[in-house]
């Protein structure tokens, strides 16, 4: 994780933009979880270590971070964007639609396609995000029980 917000650091402090210790904790806080977190949830998770960040401040932050390309936000299955770091390889999302639990996978697939897209009409795709909605397991094992007692 230190190593994550070094690099990110590095990258804002490269482009000629400031690392406060408001940004530091922002990046901390994207960087430990792994989660994909709104930013209602990343303030929630910023203020324990600084009750001082303001809203204002993880949106303009998140807004530096995703035009920087070093934190990507998705509609994973809610009107919020989440948030996530940019990892360096490509992973899809699975979301689902009555707990909001939010799944990372990979497949060989979305390559094929992609490389498909390539050979036959030529498109150069620079980047592919994939996002399946749905119900989790659990979800759908509770509803599987519901309905098996109707």
């Amino acid at each position: 994780m230190a190593k994550l917000v070094g690099m990110m650091e590095e990258a804002l402090r490269a482009s000629g933009k400031r690392v406060t210790p408001q940004r530091r904790l922002i990046l901390k806080a994207l960087a430990e979880g792994g989660e994909h977190l709104d930013a209602a949830a990343l303030y929630d998770r910023v203020r324990a270590y600084d009750s001082g960040v303001s809203l204002a401040t993880i949106y303009r932050t998140l807004g530096v971070l995703t035009e920087m390309g070093l934190v990507e936000g998705h509609h994973l299955g809610s009107d919020q964007s989440r948030y996530e770091v940019v990892d360096s390889g490509p992973h899809y999302h699975f979301s689902c639609l009555r707990c909001g639990k939010v799944i990372e996978f990979t497949t060989p697939w979305v390559e094929r396609i992609v490389r498909d897209l390539r050979e036959r009409r030529g498109i150069d795709a620079v980047r592919t995000h994939l996002h399946i909605s749905g119900y989790c397991a659990a979800c759908h094992e509770s509803d599987k029980a519901v309905s098996d007692y109707s």
